[in-house]
């Protein structure tokens, strides 16, 4: 693949911090820092930004029943966001709280942006309104639940809401939505969800109420002081703050438009109708793509504390290891869909692939060279025919794994990794060094040196999914950290490393085989 020189920015939607994080949140989160991860790894410069979406009229009232104020709330429950990111190795370059005096400043240029466009105006809103979701509806959008209570579409409650309100000229702006997803189908990907938003755009868009008056934890509406910004206004927003909006800086040229907002599936509405509307509004480019990832089930079930069955990620990463989990997620989930996850499905996984898979072959591969060969590395001057079948196979694989990665099919591109794995153990048997070193020690050398750079390919190509375990295997390789990118996968490496005397000790096994836990074993 060409090597890409551009800049990249990828965000994550901000977290909202009512409650603790849960499998959801850890699994954007993960999966954002696997492209940003990626992205670096081809060689360019990439920004990922994620971080809390503090205010609104859900944290305001989570916070009330507590008896606690809004900030002390809002304090405590974005550390625990943080805390999950830097646990699951997510390595984000800002993790932004909207209640930072920069945010405020970006929300409210960005205010004035739109008002000094002629988009926004004050009225009353009478409607109905989802604290849940801190979304309006429609009536049309409304279902009934049980005892006549009306639910949105998400199947929250809603209520009934009246207030003095500024309103953002949304239906100005329905033609222009509809031009862009047709002549950029790209902007928002997996194609359902860009159906789903034009079909919604299509049956016509009503003006949005953008402040409310009721409570004041928000952003302060420029020039109304009884006024704060509607949460998904100062939500959105961030994305621009991270870069030092209003201000024309550095990455302001470097990075806007964003290249990829990373999201759930529920919120499309929100980045992919009204986000960009906002920027038409103000004058600001698009970001190049919105993606609205699925959901991850727990056992088929969304999780929610009435089920009982909302899990700690973690929890989860205790259990089984962080590198274990962040594998599971992007090989099992089919990005864009929903998955499903267990403990026994993350045992099954993680064990059929990286500790009898992957970790075996290099544990076999090193411990086979340090027996062998005292550890020392050696040159392949003539390769069979054989060793080039499977070193084009792996090359082959791991290009194809970096085509999938770059379009957002993680497991489908992991599956092409694994077939390089299946490969190189394949070679391992019908090869069988170990009877090699008396009856052809030449050969020996060459079919070891052979696998000792393919397990160096391969695990380049799987450092952005499990950075750490990668590392430690490359480390024990003694493979330079300057020479750990994708462009190094093709590079003679075996020469360079002879050359200067590298002597591979005593491998440790880095893929350690999971146990499945006790209680999913009795059931």
């Amino acid at each position: 693949m060409p090597e890409p020189t551009s800049p990249y920015y990828v965000t994550t939607a901000i977290s909202y911090p009512n409650g603790p994080p849960h499998i959801g949140h850890a699994y954007e989160a993960i999966a954002a820092d696997v492209i940003a991860r990626f992205q670096r790894a081809q060689g360019r410069e990439v920004r990922f930004q994620t971080g809390t979406d503090e205010h609104g009229l859900k944290m305001a009232r989570k916070a009330e029943e507590q008896g606690k104020t809004a900030r002390e709330l809002a304090d405590e429950m974005s550390h625990r966001f943080r805390t999950m990111c830097d646990a699951l190795d997510v390595k984000y370059d800002r993790f932004i709280r909207t209640v930072e005096e920069d945010h405020h400043r970006a929300s409210q240029a960005l205010w004035q942006a739109m008002e000094a466009k002629g988009d926004l105006y004050l009225d009353r809103y009478e409607g109905w309104y989802s604290v849940r979701d801190e979304a309006f509806y429609d009536e049309s959008e409304l279902a009934e639940g049980e005892g006549g209570e009306k639910l949105s579409p998400q199947g929250t409650p809603v209520e009934w809401t009246v207030e003095e309100s500024w309103f953002f000229r949304l239906s100005n702006y329905g033609q222009a939505l509809l031009e862009l997803y047709d002549t950029n189908p790209s902007f928002l990907k997996p194609d359902s969800r860009r159906n789903e938003m034009r079909a919604f755009v299509s049956g016509g868009l009503r003006d949005l109420s953008i402040s409310r008056t009721s409570f004041d934890w928000g952003v302060p509406v420029p020039g109304s002081d009884d006024h704060v910004m509607y949460v998904w206004v100062d939500a959105l927003t961030n994305y621009l703050t991270g870069l030092g909006y209003p201000d024309e800086t550095e990455n302001m040229a470097k990075f806007w438009p964003a290249d990829l907002h990373l999201i759930g599936k529920d919120i499309v509405r929100f980045h992919a109708v009204y986000w960009p509307a906002f920027l038409m509004s103000a004058g600001l480019p698009l970001p190049k793509q919105v993606f609205g990832h699925g959901f991850v089930l727990n056992r088929g079930q969304k999780e929610s504390k009435s089920l009982g069955n909302v899990t700690d990620p973690l929890e989860l990463a205790d259990r089984f290891g962080v590198d274990a989990l962040r594998y599971f997620l992007l090989r099992e989930v089919h990005f864009g869909q929903d998955g499903s996850y267990s403990a026994e499905a993350i045992v099954t996984r993680v064990n059929a692939e990286l500790a009898n898979g992957f970790g075996n072959l290099a544990q076999r591969t090193l411990s086979m060279i340090f027996k062998n060969m005292d550890g020392k590395v050696q040159p392949v001057s003539e390769p069979s025919e054989a060793d080039r079948t499977l070193m084009d196979e792996v090359c082959l694989s791991i290009d194809t794994l970096q085509e999938k990665f770059a379009a957002l099919s993680f497991s489908e591109g992991l599956e092409a990794w694994m077939r390089a794995v299946f490969a190189c153990n394949q070679y391992v048997d019908e090869q069988a060094p170990w009877s090699l070193k008396k009856t052809d020690p030449a050969r020996m050398v060459a079919v070891l040196m052979t696998l000792l750079d393919q397990v160096r390919r391969l695990a380049i190509a799987l450092r952005p999914v499990v950075p750490s375990s990668c590392d430690r295997m490359l480390d024990q390789m003694k493979v330079a950290a300057d020479a750990r990118l994708y462009a190094n996968v093709a590079t003679d490496w075996l020469a360079a490393a002879a050359s200067e005397g590298i002597v591979l000790e005593k491998p440790e096994g880095v893929f350690p085989r999971l146990e499945q836990p006790e209680e999913e074993a009795a059931a």
